[in-house]
């Protein structure tokens, strides 16, 4: 059985007409991930913890075979993720060096405004760090620098919304699509993982 092919950029289905090795479904999704590559931290390219992903966030290695968020056998280079055709999308592999993930799940609206209790958490965060929208368009992902007590991720209720807080042996889907004027580097989360916790 075949499984459809989805388009890199926005997840959705790949024209039937599209070529093999083909990861956008049109030239405007083509220029959107270039532009989205080029604001991605150095601070995360630089690291050898790069997988691929299923448009069902099932982590995969360059070469197409399982690929495992605790496996760095399975890793590779931003360079020879990002040129990989395997799967629908990038993930970043945290791996308790002290790179954090803060994702708020289901945040935005349809028109992209910020749910309160998420505004909250941006308002702590400030404009010291990287925030990029989710795959799913309705979440955030706010990148930086911290620690958890033993590295354990941790789900945690905010009013109406939830954040997950994630140190170590996960992986996250990286879209690359800045949210708002955030800046291109990862800066210090610890008061605000201290706060939450």
């Amino acid at each position: 059985m075949t499984t459809r092919r989805t388009c890199e950029h926005c997840d959705e289905p790949m024209p039937i007409t599209a070529r093999r090795h083909a990861r956008f479904c049109k030239p405007a999704c083509r220029a959107a991930a270039h532009r989205a590559a080029r604001s991605i931290p150095a601070e995360l390219t630089s690291r050898p913890r790069w997988v691929r992903r299923t448009s069902r966030k099932v982590p995969v290695s360059v070469d197409g075979g399982t690929a495992s968020s605790t496996d760095p056998a399975s890793w590779s280079t931003y360079r020879d993720a990002a040129r990989s055709t395997a799967g629908a999308g990038l993930g970043f592999v945290l791996a308790a060096d002290g790179v954090v993930c803060l994702d708020l799940d289901h945040c935005l609206d349809d028109e992209g405004a910020v749910a309160g209790w998420a505004r909250n958490v941006l308002d702590a965060v400030g404009d010291s760090t990287w925030v990029e929208v989710s795959q799913g368009g309705d979440g955030l992902h706010v990148w930086g620098h911290g620690r958890l007590p033993g590295d354990a991720g941790r789900r945690l209720q905010l009013g109406e919304g939830s954040v997950e807080v994630y140190a170590t042996g996960r992986y996250i889907a990286v879209t690359g699509r800045t949210f708002g004027g955030t800046p291109q580097r990862l800066g210090d989360l610890q008061h605000v993982i201290d706060s939450l916790l």
